[in-house]
C-alpha cells in the first residue's frame, strides 16, 4: 500500500476508473492524498502515472509511461542552470505562443509539460533522451535553431538506419 500527494486531483478523480482498470490498482482518494493498493510493480507504475498527471499530462497520455516502448522523465530546470530568474528560461522553453515546445514535440514525437521548475517528457524511449538534451541546451542558452538542427540530425540518422 502506497500513499501519494496529488496536485491535479480533479484529473485523477475524473479518470479514477480508467486508471484503476489499466494499472491494476485500487485507488482511494481523500482530499489530495491518494492511497493505492496492488502488487508492488503495479503500485510503482501507478506512482509514475500519477507523477505525470501532477505535471499536467492527461491520464491517457500519462498511461504511456507504463508502456515498455515509452519513457517518462521528470527534469528540474535548476539542474541545468544557475540563473535565478527561471521565468525567462520557462519562456525560452515555451516560446512565443508555444512555438518552441510544439516544434520540439513535433520533431521528437514526445509530449512535453512545463510546470513551475519541472519539465515532464513522455515519448518513445529512444527519443526521450534526445529531447532532454535539446531542452537542456535551450536552458543553457543555445539558439533554438541549433537545438532543432540537433533533433533533425538525430531523426535523419534514425531514418537512414530504418528505425522509423
Amino acid at each position: 500500500m502506497n500513499t501519494l500527494y496529488a496536485y491535479n486531483i480533479s484529473e485523477i478523480k475524473k479518470e479514477k476508473n480508467f486508471l484503476e482498470k489499466t494499472l491494476n490498482v485500487s485507488l482511494s482518494i481523500k482530499g489530495k492524498v491518494i492511497t493505492m493498493d496492488g502488487s508492488p510493480l503495479n503500485e510503482y507504475e501507478a506512482e509514475k502515472v500519477i507523477e505525470a498527471i501532477n505535471l499536467g499530462f492527461s491520464a491517457k497520455t500519462a498511461i504511456l509511461a507504463t508502456d515498455e516502448n515509452f519513457a517518462f522523465e521528470k527534469l528540474n530546470i535548476k539542474d541545468f542552470t544557475k540563473r535565478k530568474n527561471l521565468e525567462i528560461i520557462r519562456g525560452r522553453l515555451i516560446g512565443t505562443k508555444g512555438k518552441t515546445k510544439d516544434t520540439i514535440e513535433q520533431i521528437t514525437g514526445c509530449k512535453i509539460k512545463i510546470k513551475d521548475n519541472s519539465i515532464g517528457v513522455i515519448g518513445p524511449a529512444e527519443s526521450v533522451q534526445f529531447t532532454i538534451t535539446a531542452i537542456g541546451n535551450i536552458i543553457k542558452g543555445t539558439k533554438h535553431a541549433n537545438a532543432y538542427k540537433y533533433l533533425e540530425k538525430i531523426n535523419s540518422k534514425k531514418r537512414m538506419r530504418g528505425d522509423n
